[in-house]
């Protein structure tokens, strides 16, 4: 059996069509306390799905690797830049 509509207050936003969206606008709570506590769901969620996992892999200590690896040239770009177009003879 289909389940039951849900009101258009409690969709989330990627859940609402788009001719639904002035009207799910509507229903939020834009005082700075709504905006707060909307501000520390959306953090309450990231850190739950990406920081505070039950089971860790490789997966986030090769995108620590990657990242360092990634900055270290970075910063040394222009060194490595010289040292390429240096001739030796």
């Amino acid at each position: 059996m289909a389940d039951a509509p849900v009101p258009i207050a409690q969709r989330r936003l990627m859940d609402v069509k788009l001719g639904e969206l002035p009207n799910w606008a509507a229903t939020r709570d834009f005082t700075p306390n709504g905006i707060l506590s909307a501000v520390r769901r959306g953090h309450d969620r990231f850190y739950n799905k990406y920081i505070n996992v039950k089971r860790g892999g490789i997966g986030g200590v090769a995108m620590l690797l990657t990242g360092y690896v990634v900055l270290s040239y970075i910063w040394e770009y222009d060194h490595i830049k010289h040292d390429r177009w240096r001739k030796y003879h």
